[in-house]
């Protein structure tokens, strides 16, 4: 394959095979083409050209992922206001500056096909070590370190272009964008470019004024893969370029409400970063067990839903606007016993993004109970009885998140705006393909197998608790 690290005099060696070059040169040709060798020295391209030529990537990105007819010149302009120009002119400036023989006076004012082929091979193929030559470049045009603030501006304009791009999950409506704040996107990865002398993340805004060398940027995207995963998705989305992209693992189908779209928490932002802490297998397909949009603001509705489903993200909006939830890596089950194991995490959503995962204090993992007198009804998530990290009161509506400072657990914060909330709005998405044993699970109860029991229940005057949890979702169930 070649390697990418070059010597005065020496040119560079593509990582693409011999099919992939001839598409990257093939697309270079098209865009050294548009412009008549008016603005550009031969064999080069422009700004302009490469703008023109990512606006058609863009329009054809959302009429693809646009299931009904659309008009040209609405998405036309849809686009153009969608597709930063931040991204565009980094990654053209990436382009330019890229000198990997060092034989370079200054940045050109076009790129050229040896500058346009490394560019791509070291942000497609290369190490993190190779992306974080161009990156740099794209951040800034200084030689030298980089200021951190300047990494949170180049992460705000790569996940604008990624939000722009790659498209909503299908059975998400676009609304679940409406409430994002600006702040919240670059909180999933620029904080990480730098870290203090004892590892811990730095405190304050001060420290975006401190300097982030190379090693720092590779550390970073090496440390987060969905900075290399996001370019990808820019270069492919935008230029057209037919390479394989495997977007299936990094924004899954979201199923379960056929005939109409739910208005989701969610929004593609979100279902990524999440995605991306689920176990490989988990991450191609989404299932709606539950919505209190759609199924109503019960406790029975909700555990007839989710229990014997297999893994599955809860997650809910309380009245302050935080959105937060928790990951069951096992099947929920109605009994007075913690339940999990330690693939289980907590997460926030908004007003920043973060997972917390367990620490190994306890085992208290998951816990889900009904009907029951001397021990708490609900849905939590870590700590313990009365002082969850996440509980959802068999009272739907209300609950709380307590940690002082941290949950026991997931070691995580109070997810809440307030300790104790409340809330109105509350989702569970199964993750992965039911399995067989889920399935008739989720059908079949001893009461079922055995009509004596169910008898004997009446005949003592207990009430089947369990039946208000078993009522069979209609058209829309979770299952079909």
């Amino acid at each position: 394959m070649g390697n990418s690290k070059s010597h005065p005099g020496k040119r560079f060696c593509s990582h693409f095979v011999p099919e992939e070059q001839a598409e990257i040169d093939r697309l270079f040709a098209v865009l050294s083409s548009q412009e008549g060798g008016t603005e550009t020295s031969p064999g080069s391209f422009s700004l302009k050209a490469l703008q023109a030529r990512m606006m058609l990537g863009w329009l054809q990105s959302v009429v693809a992922l646009t299931a009904c007819p659309v008009d040209v010149q609405t998405t036309v302009s849809h686009v153009g206001e969608a597709l930063p120009p931040g991204m565009l002119r980094r990654l053209y400036d990436g382009m330019r500056q890229l000198d990997l023989s060092g034989s370079m006076q200054g940045p050109g004012q076009s790129v050229s096909q040896e500058q346009f082929t490394a560019s791509l091979s070291l942000l497609l193929r290369g190490s993190s070590e190779e992306r974080s030559i161009v990156i740099l470049k794209m951040i800034s045009a200084a030689e030298g370190p980089v200021k951190a603030g300047d990494v949170r501006k180049f992460t705000e304009d790569l996940v604008g272009a990624v939000d722009a791009g790659a498209g909503r999950p299908a059975g998400l409506r676009d609304e679940a964008s409406r409430q994002v704040p600006e702040c919240r996107p670059p909180a999933l990865w620029w904080h990480r470019c730098r870290k203090t002398g004892s590892g811990e993340r730095p405190q304050g805004p001060q420290w975006l004024d401190g300097d982030c060398d190379q090693a720092a940027i590779e550390g970073w995207v090496f440390r987060v893969p969905h900075v290399a995963m996001f370019l990808s998705v820019v270069v492919h989305r935008g230029l057209l370029l037919r390479l394989p992209l495997d977007l299936a693992t990094l924004v899954p189908e979201c199923q379960g409400a056929p005939g109409r779209e739910l208005e989701s928490l969610l929004d593609v932002l979100a279902v990524i970063f999440l995605n991306s802490h689920l176990a490989p297998e988990l991450r191609q397909r989404w299932r709606l067990l539950f919505a209190s949009r759609l199924h109503g603001q019960s406790f029975s509705q909700l555990c007839g839903r989710v229990t014997h489903r297999g893994p599955c993200l809860a997650l809910l909006e309380d009245r302050g606007g935080h959105v937060f939830g928790g990951f069951a890596s096992c099947s929920w089950e109605v009994k007075p016993q913690f339940q999990g194991d330690n693939k289980c995490f907590l997460f926030s959503i908004a007003p920043s993004m973060a997972v917390y995962t367990p620490t190994g204090y306890n085992d208290h993992y998951m816990y889900l109970n009904h009907g029951q007198q001397t021990i708490p009804n609900g849905l939590g998530m870590g700590g313990q009885h009365n002082y969850f990290g996440l509980w959802v009161d068999a009272n739907f509506g209300n609950g709380h998140s307590k940690a002082k400072p941290t949950c026991t657990t997931y070691n995580s914060p109070q997810l809440s705006a307030e300790e104790h909330f409340w809330f109105e709005k509350l989702e569970v998405w199964a993750v992965g393909d039911p399995s067989e044993p889920e399935l008739a699970k989720s059908k079949k109860s001893v009461l079922d197998v055995d009509p004596g029991a169910q008898i004997l229940l009446e005949a003592t005057g207990w009430t089947r608790q369990s039946a208000g949890f078993r009522e069979t979702p209609d058209s829309d169930s979770a299952d079909e």
